[in-house]
């Protein structure tokens, strides 16, 4: 189950019971690397490159994140989720003169452009103990306030019902170091200006960390890093992971990562042809050894080259593909191929290997797609790496694969409410007409190759919340646009969760719920 999660605290949220399902929502990204400034570890939702800039820092060239991001909507894609990583990263400091020593604040956000300042005064405080605290986050770009906090009477004394250590542990700005002084920090003041308050900068500069590593971008479940911050999310539909540094592929580890937590989300994850695959039998064999297999990985071959671009090394086109999917979903729908006219890549991208017909059959046939194309390079073959398992052979189809996955996310979103309820029949019945007017307007739209699904859905909810098999169950068959096969799914919606999993034996077609 998607899950939005803040501070330790699990949310999840749910849909209104019986709200139709909508057909058509907009496909979202998240992208996972290395940037100037910005929150860490945190999914910010951008749909511009100027969006980018202001929060992030724009192009750096440290860092493939930027390049992407601009390729990304370059492409035609709207919605993007930002998570930024660091390694050993560290914050700017602020020291505030206090009595008995230094109250020392380090700002959350790592990075050597990362600008805060803080003030001190005692307006409306009579006592020797408290002091109120603002603090302001500038931008590096403008030079104007960005971000602000205000903290009234606060205290350096531990117990106190204002214990600025207590206090702070919302802040998005800054965190509080210890040992702390023994009195408040003295009023912030400008020289010669007894009176009123001015700000203090940074008494330490931030910097940048080193070049990320793989596990860098996995991240931790406990800590919410990583990739794993996309648990604060509660929905994405296709991973890309950058690469970490100008000459740097994601690694194995990270590429397993990303394929495990995206099956476990119901995405699709983007994976880039390592440099080692510089021809198609290093691609074949790089495949073979690196043993990922899986219907929701898009692997393509091979990169690109940018015209005008200073260095002639290839480019990935991950972030591109990742832009083209999104348009493609929005102009027509996860079940039709790339392949077709109005799809293509920048003009100014070119394959930086140019592949016989053979040789682009025998890398369709592993799964691979091919970048291609003389006047306008394009993606072929609509292919996932999903051959390995034969109950999982009809999702080898991109298309079909994508509009699996796009169903089983809308109707698990949409049916969570129904855990609990306690009235088994009447829910299935509801569930059962609300899933199956979805699937009749995917219909409509062309999504299946004829008319004809099946619906069905049964409900056990009688027994108590900590009963694991307490839940809905919705078996669903079609046969997707463009497919000879039929594709039965059965979704498993708990208290805990959903789970999805291919169905060995299918309806038949003549079993097709009729809604009154």
């Amino acid at each position: 189950m998607s899950d939005a999660m803040d501070r330790g605290i699990t949310v999840t949220e749910i849909a209104p019971m019986d709200q139709p399902i909508d057909a058509s929502t907009e496909t979202t990204a998240a992208f996972v690397g290395r940037a100037l400034r910005g929150p860490l570890n945190t999914p910010v939702l951008i749909d511009n490159i100027s969006m980018f800039r202001r929060q992030f820092g724009g192009t750096w060239r440290h860092s493939s994140l930027g390049p992407a991001v601009q390729q990304f909507f370059d492409h035609g894609g709207k919605k993007l989720y930002i998570v930024r990583v660091a390694s050993n990263a560290r914050g700017a400091t602020i020291c505030l003169p206090a009595a008995g020593g230094t109250l020392v604040l380090q700002a959350l956000a790592p990075g050597s452009t990362e600008q805060i300042r803080a003030a001190v005064d005692f307006d409306g405080i009579a006592d020797e103990e408290h002091f109120n605290l603002t603090v302001q986050r500038i931008a590096a770009d403008t030079g104007l306030v960005a971000d602000q906090e205000i903290y009234l009477r606060l205290s350096c004394r531990e117990g106190s019902k204002s214990f600025i250590v207590d206090s702070l542990l919302n802040s998005s700005l800054v965190s509080v170091q210890t040992p702390l002084p023994q009195g408040r920090p003295t009023r912030t003041t400008r020289p010669g200006v007894p009176f009123g308050s001015s700000y203090l900068g940074h008494a330490q500069q931030g910097n940048d960390g080193d070049e990320l590593t793989d596990y860098d971008l996995v991240g931790s479940v406990t800590r919410s890093s990583g990739i794993f911050a996309l648990n604060q999310v509660d929905h994405f539909d296709i991973l890309y992971l950058p690469p970490p540094g100008k000459h740097t592929d994601v690694g194995l580890p990270a590429a397993l990562a990303a394929e495990r937590y995206c099956r476990r989300r119901g995405a699709l994850f983007v994976m880039d042809p390592p440099k080692s695959w510089s021809t198609v039998d290093n691609a074949i064999a790089g495949l073979a050894r690196s043993g990922i297999s899986s219907p929701n990985v898009l692997a393509y071959f091979p990169r690109v080259v940018v015209d005008g671009d200073e260095d002639p090394a290839p480019r990935v086109a991950g972030a591109a593909i990742a832009g083209l999917l999104c348009r493609l979903d929005r102009q027509h729908g996860p079940w039709e191929d790339l392949d077709q006219p109005g799809f293509g890549f920048d003009r100014k991208f070119t394959p930086a290997y140019r592949l016989d017909i053979d040789e682009a059959q025998s890398l369709v046939r592993r799964g691979i797609n091919v970048i291609a194309g003389t006047d306008r390079a394009m993606l072929c073959g609509s292919v996932t790496l999903g051959f390995s398992n034969q109950l999982e052979r009809s999702f080898a189809s991109l298309p079909a694969r994508r509009l699996c996955l796009s169903i089983t996310n809308h109707i698990e979103r949409a049916i969570r409410w129904s855990v609990f309820e306690r009235n088994e029949t009447r829910v299935a019945e509801r569930i059962q007409s609300q899933v199956h007017a979805y699937m009749s307007a995917l219909a409509d739209a062309d999504a299946f190759a004829d008319d004809r699904f099946t619906v069905q859905c049964e409900a056990r909810l009688r027994s108590g919340p900590i009963d694991p098999h307490r839940g809905v169950a919705v078996l669903l068959a079609f046969r997707p646009a463009g497919s000879d096969e039929t594709v039965a799914l059965t979704l498993h919606q708990t208290i805990s969760g959903c789970r999805v999993a291919p169905t060995a034996f299918a309806p038949t077609f003549g079993s097709i719920a009729e809604v009154a």
